[in-house]
């Protein structure tokens, strides 16, 4: 692979922290955990986001974009990184926000509804679940022509062959800090969404011939849809990467157990997760993605799916800001 071949923008000045975690590894009584601190990588609050925008903005701003469009859910960390991105570059940013639960809209919430508005947001779209997300998006880059402007059109979660570039070069910054940390992992565990990050890691170590498996916890969607969501993406970003051999239709795995009732719905699981993080490693997840991918990881330690004997690498990718739009449902008042 030669991803230089692309272009890109850098937001983050360096590689992100991969850290052992002590103390939850101790007290779960199983596998020796690690995380990979995505959460602290560029832009607003961080977050993976952030790698897949290097390569989608460095595509918008080649293309003579004036306004950067995507799409998410209410309290979307993905909008809030591409509202970040549009800010940083000088550009202005409109958004489509699905509600994926009914009435969950709420321009005065906390988190990163609020930070839409500090970010100067140009324009929020509502629409609700369901509806096309692309057509939408279509239509706010329609208005934008008609005032002589050009808006370039983002996929909910960076998510295309080109974003999912990002984790093809984190999967090769995890392999490096892994030979310099003299520390071989046995498997990574990530959360699987918009499907770009699980897509990228797998076509990364598949590329590189790591032989090193990728397990997803799925926020949103059940098992077989989301694995052939993330193989059908990870066969088109290994093809623009020019990673061979292909990628195999069973090196995805993507695991449903810890959805609970819906994408954004909190789960028991999820708020012992986060707690147990927070309280033991001082990380911060977010109750979206990584609390539930943290459950999962949780879990499969505890029933022994994986080994007392494995290394295992979490990959956080980020949305802390999300919390305080759960704090009630969070608080050691709420769970007790």
């Amino acid at each position: 692979m030669n991803l230089a071949q692309f272009a890109r923008r850098r937001y983050t000045p360096g590689v992100t922290a991969i850290e052992p975690m002590p103390h939850l590894s101790r007290s779960l009584g199983g596998a020796t955990l690690y995380i990979k601190r995505d959460d602290q990588l560029g832009l607003t609050a961080g977050g993976n986001k952030t790698r897949k925008l290097e390569f989608l903005v460095a595509d918008a701003l080649a293309q003579g974009a004036d306004t950067l469009i995507t799409v998410g859910a209410v309290q979307s960390n993905h909008c809030r990184l591409t509202l970040a991105a549009a800010v940083r570059e000088g550009l202005k940013c409109r958004l489509v926000l699905e509600q994926r639960v009914p009435g969950s809209y709420d321009p005065a919430a906390s988190g990163n509804n609020f930070l839409f508005d500090l970010l100067g947001v140009e324009a929020v779209t509502v629409i609700e679940a369901g509806t096309d997300l692309q057509a939408a998006m279509e239509a706010v880059a329609a208005d934008l022509a008609a005032q002589g402007r050009k808006g370039y059109i983002i996929p909910g979660g960076g998510s295309n062959a080109l974003g999912a570039l990002g984790y093809v070069a984190c999967a090769e910054e995890i392999l490096q800090q892994s030979f310099e940390m003299g520390v071989a992992f046995d498997r990574i565990v990530v959360a699987s969404g918009s499907a770009g990050t699980h897509a990228g890691i797998v076509a990364g170590i598949i590329g590189n011939s790591a032989g090193i498996p990728v397990t997803g916890v799925n926020v949103r969607r059940p098992r077989p849809e989301q694995e052939g969501n993330v193989h059908k993406l990870a066969c088109a970003v290994a093809d623009l990467a020019g990673v061979v051999p292909e990628v195999p239709r069973d090196a995805i795995v993507c695991l449903d157990d810890w959805v609970g009732p819906g994408y954004s719905i909190p789960t028991p699981e999820m708020v012992e997760a986060v707690r147990l993080f927070a309280s033991h490693e001082g990380v911060l997840l977010d109750p979206v993605y990584t609390g539930k991918a943290a459950a999962g990881l949780i879990g499969l330690v505890r029933s022994g799916a994986i080994g007392a004997d494995e290394t295992v690498l979490f990959i956080h990718t980020g949305g802390a800001p999300a919390l305080y739009a759960y704090q009630g449902i969070l608080s050691g008042a709420a769970s007790a």
